[in-house]
């Protein structure tokens, strides 16, 4: 430190005033306020900061009884401890602590009845596959209850598709039909119904394992399944004495020894996809074999499906109540004769499908309804029936197409207003056998609503569509202003006849008279609008004057 800041600092050193000092000034004040008398600390200003030091004497003795104090507490702690080491204190015995590894008996604790309960409830929703695999895997108990066979009563059994060659698919049938091997023995005793979907190769081996295990087979659906020999159809027959349901609609069977690459697949029915045939002799052995216990049966129609229906015929199945035969997805040009006759004296117990369904609540609300097809359909009066039974409002309905509906299948309709009709057959009624009467029980049903009305292609005769057509010049009220368009393409309708109609009903603004033959020459074609209508009219008029 310079010499001239080292004496300025000493002059400014303030001895502090003695306790019993009678007068001070505030300076003092402030400064016995920081460093107090006694305290053992005294005060150093120099020109930028103020310094409060330790004296000598009183700060220093204080300083060693805080030291003594320390030193003493910790001697006191050391002696404790050394007392602790050498006497260890007894502690209370914890609380257990929760087992850290899982526990392995909680699903012990549920017995097998209910927990079979609860997995039949999941079979039933489900199926059993892949659920019982899995909850095989979860303790002891649960592998127990899912090895009951009284669980494994229904099944179907099918090979992933997506994306697989013909060499894997092979592959992924052999690997599910190892995993069968040891399955079948131990839980399929009690299986019922089984169902095989898209086996290509392995339905043989299969099917023997079910001989082999499921002696309470009663019901066996094979859908898209190749290579179900006959052998294999009686091997099951004789093996399950309780099988009385079987489906092999849309499967395929081989023969024992193909005479050809075009025989080495066919349909059980006689109806591959491939559109080739092989006798139906592997459903007739089955038939012969287990007929006498066969309640239910479903085929697909070709034309090997009579031998089928034959041997239905000689009462090989007496006690069967379902027969069901589809077309499939290909459409055969062969219709099939079915002699109802003798089916019901070779299959008395057969059961009508619909004898026991009671009838809807219907559409109390529709107003129209649609079912127009540009290809024959097979809609009937039973099903349009059961469609509108409870329809009153019914406004609009168009059943072109639907060549089997009737005039009084239409006459018992709810409806009393209905104001749009259209019965047209386009392109198709050359080949049908229609209805030659009944146009009049449409006509005075409806004279008094209808606005637009089609009996295209209809093969009513001339004198039944006078009277139909009359009705509308007829209606109280003139009512029958309402009829705007009339269809009669392809009818017998006479000149007559459409005379009437356009002189009856002046608001006609569409008439279609294309292709009907009792009609001159060049009137066959449609007319639009009022003053066309009424042009028709007068060359029909004409037509119908008498020759001076």
């Amino acid at each position: 430190m310079a010499p001239g800041v080292a004496r300025r600092a000493r002059q400014r050193v303030r001895i502090l005033p003695l306790a019993g000092a009678r007068s001070r000034s505030a300076e003092d004040w402030w400064w016995d306020r920081l460093a107090p008398s006694g305290s053992g600390y005294h005060l150093l200003q120099s020109d930028s900061m103020l310094l409060v030091l330790p004296g000598p004497g009183p700060a220093r003795r204080r300083a060693q009884r805080r030291a003594a104090r320390r030193a003493q507490l910790l001697r006191l702690h050391g002696a404790r401890a050394a007392e602790a080491k050498a006497k260890p204190r007894t502690a209370p015995a914890p609380a257990p602590a929760p087992q850290q590894e899982p526990d392995p008996g909680w699903g012990d604790r549920i017995p097998l009845e209910i927990l079979l309960q609860i997995f039949g409830l999941l079979v039933a929703a489900d199926g059993p596959i892949p659920f019982l695999g899995r909850a095989a895997r979860v303790c002891r108990r649960w592998h127990e209850a899912a090895s009951q066979p009284a669980l494994w009563h229904t099944l179907t059994l099918s090979p992933p598709l997506v994306g697989r060659p013909a060499k894997s698919g092979t592959k992924t049938e052999k690997k599910l039909l190892t995993s069968l091997e040891w399955l079948m023995p131990s839980r399929f005793s009690q299986l019922q119904r089984l169902t095989l979907i898209h086996w290509k190769s392995q339905v043989h081996p299969v099917l023997k394992l079910v001989s082999e295990s499921c002696p309470r087979l009663t019901f066996l659906k094979l859908s898209d399944c190749h290579g179900v020999t006959p052998d294999t159809l009686i091997m099951l027959a004789k093996a399950c004495p309780q099988l009385h349901s079987l489906d092999i609609q849309h499967s395929m069977v081989s023969p024992g020894v193909p005479r050809g690459p075009k025989e080495a697949w066919a349909t059980l029915t006689g109806t591959s996809v491939l559109g080739l045939q092989v006798e139906s002799t592997a459903v007739v052995s089955f038939l012969e074999e287990a007929g006498p216990r066969m309640r239910k049966l479903w085929l697909t129609y070709s034309s090997q499906t009579t031998a089928i229906l034959g041997a239905l015929l000689g009462s090989c199945c007496p006690q069967l109540q379902l027969l069901e035969v589809s077309t499939g997805l290909n459409h055969n040009s062969t219709p099939l004769q079915l002699p109802v006759e003798a089916l019901q004296k070779g299959c008395p117990q057969l059961q009508p499908s619909g004898r026991a369904t009671p009838p809807g609540p219907g559409f109390p609300s529709l107003e129209e309804l649609c079912l127009a097809s540009s290809t024959c359909n097979f809609v009937s009066n039973e099903v349009l029936d059961r469609l509108l039974h409870g329809s009153p409002h019914l406004r609009l309905l168009d059943l072109r197409g639907c060549a089997r509906i009737t005039p009084a299948g239409l006459h018992d309709l709810p409806c009393q207003e209905l104001e749009q009709l259209h019965l047209g057959l386009y392109g198709m009624s050359d080949r049908l056998t229609l209805a030659k009467e009944g146009s009049l029980l449409l006509t005075q049903k409806w004279c008094h609503t209808l606005q637009e009305l089609d009996l295209s292609g209809q093969g009513f005769s001339e004198r039944d569509l006078e009277q139909a057509l009359a009705a509308f010049s007829g209606a109280p009220g003139g009512s029958h202003l309402a009829l705007c368009s009339l269809n009669l393409r392809g009818t017998r309708v006479t000149a007559s006849t459409v005379s009437a109609v356009i002189s009856n009903c002046p608001g006609l603004l569409y008439l279609n008279l294309e292709s009907c033959r009792c009609l001159p020459r060049g009137l066959k074609r449609a007319y639009r609008g009022a003053e066309e209508v009424q042009w028709c009219l007068r060359q029909l008029l004409t037509s119908l004057a008498p020759p001076s």
